[in-house]
């Protein structure tokens, strides 16, 4: 799936006024990153047990 067929979205905490940020696409198999200043760059993509463990570290920190 190419990075134009994917439903990217970013964190409502993000701003309104274009602050640095990152969005996420959401697949069954994976969650694909970019930097939401530069979509032209590739993403990154995580499988879903991975990007969960992330989620759940960063939520501790």
């Amino acid at each position: 799936m190419s990075a134009t067929e994917l439903s990217w979205s970013k964190s409502s905490h993000s701003g309104t006024q274009g602050d640095d940020c990152v969005e996420v696409a959401v697949t069954a198999q994976s969650v694909h990153v970019r930097d939401s200043k530069d979509v032209s760059r590739a993403a990154l993509a995580v499988g879903r047990e991975g990007w969960d463990r992330f989620v759940r570290y960063a939520a501790d920190c």
